[in-house]
């Protein structure tokens, strides 16, 4: 019974640990098995408000999750995968009350309240990821992942777009067994 509910606790702990949410769209009158082939759709790319190193990142780990489902990148692809970004600060203000009492060095009674107000300014990201079927130029499928970015380092910004990357994606194609 202890290893279930740890084993609860810890996949609880992990999935909220990622800070992404994920939503998407898609049109319910098209068939998803037909797509097996895909290319990126650089005139979309191209407006994405990133930097080209973060474009980059973006498109290499889309690639990674589309060819870990099985689908192959081509020339003469069935879907065309665009990307779009947007971010803006965000202000989390919280303020925490604690009473109590006490004596302090000899005869030093107090008592009352100490008020701690912790603000956290962050920026939050949303990315886009938009499936759109070549040959009828219209779009099929919308991934959309927001959460905060967290840019301490080269290393954990690579980690954080695959993160975001890899929820989107697991979403894809929307008739797929989880």
């Amino acid at each position: 019974m202890k290893k279930i509910t740890l084993f609860l606790f810890g996949t609880i702990l992990m999935m909220s640990c990622s800070g992404i949410k994920v939503a998407t769209d898609y049109d319910s009158k098209v068939d998803f098995s037909q797509y097996k082939t895909f290319a990126f759709y650089r005139p979309g790319i191209d407006r994405a408000d990133i930097s080209d190193l973060d474009k980059k990142r973006v498109l290499r780990a889309i690639e990674f999750e589309l060819v870990a489902q099985g689908f192959v990148k081509s020339d003469d692809p069935d879907l065309l995968i665009s990307i779009f970004t947007k971010s803006r600060r965000k202000v989390n203000v919280q303020q925490n009350s604690n009473w109590g009492y006490g004596f302090g060095w000899g005869f030093n009674p107090w008592m009352g309240s100490m008020n701690n107000i912790n603000v956290n300014e962050y920026t939050e990201g949303t990315l886009f990821i938009d499936f759109i079927d070549k040959e009828k130029k219209e779009l099929v499928w919308q991934g959309i992942g927001t959460g905060a970015l967290k840019i301490e380092n080269r290393d954990k910004k690579e980690e954080r777009i695959k993160l975001f990357v890899k929820e989107i994606i697991s979403r894809f194609p929307p008739d797929r067994k989880r």
